[in-house]
């Protein structure tokens, strides 16, 4: 099935009128010179960037706002973890004393079991500080094969050479 009628007028000032206009002068020129073509282009551009530009602005101000609260909701949840986590290894500890361990015992039980806690958690940083780098990232936007065509096109040169040298 085909419409024939006439598409519906547009708003003055309006972008879909813009355009309108625009479609219409450049039927009248019979093609656009590039020249305007590019002037028109850059005629725009600062009205896109800006946009872009401001978006960007208020998405990094609520940005900013939303990671200061997370900051500071990690401080108060870790303040509570340490807090839960000394009440436990206190009532462990008690326990313990309870059952007839010598206190002392029961100290270094405590501390090594923490600092064990402690050394396998440095080591797990550790284990993950060089993902920190981006390494699939800097393989992809580096030239990571150059060194093998280098090593290549000197394989050539030498093959190439070999003849002159033996003469």
């Amino acid at each position: 099935m085909h419409d024939d009628a006439p598409p519906p007028e547009a708003a003055p000032g309006s972008p879909a009128d813009h355009r309108t206009r625009l479609a219409g002068e450049q039927a009248d020129e019979q093609g656009l010179s590039l020249p305007k073509a590019v002037s028109a282009l850059f005629a725009d551009l600062p009205g896109l960037l800006t946009d872009r530009v401001h978006l960007l602005a208020l998405e990094l101000r609520r940005a900013s706002g939303a990671l200061g609260e997370m900051v500071a909701l990690g401080l108060l949840a870790a303040v509570l973890f340490a807090t839960a986590w000394f009440t436990l290894w206190a009532g462990f500890a008690a326990a313990m004393i309870a059952l007839g361990l010598a206190w002392p015992w029961v100290v270094l039980l405590v501390l090594f079991v923490n600092l064990s806690a402690a050394v396998w958690a440095m080591l797990r940083v550790k284990s993950l500080a060089p993902l920190l780098a981006l390494p699939a990232t800097l393989r992809r936007l580096t030239d990571s094969d150059s060194r093998e065509r280098e090593d290549e096109r000197q394989r050539q040169f030498d093959a190439e050479h070999a003849d002159d040298r033996a003469s």
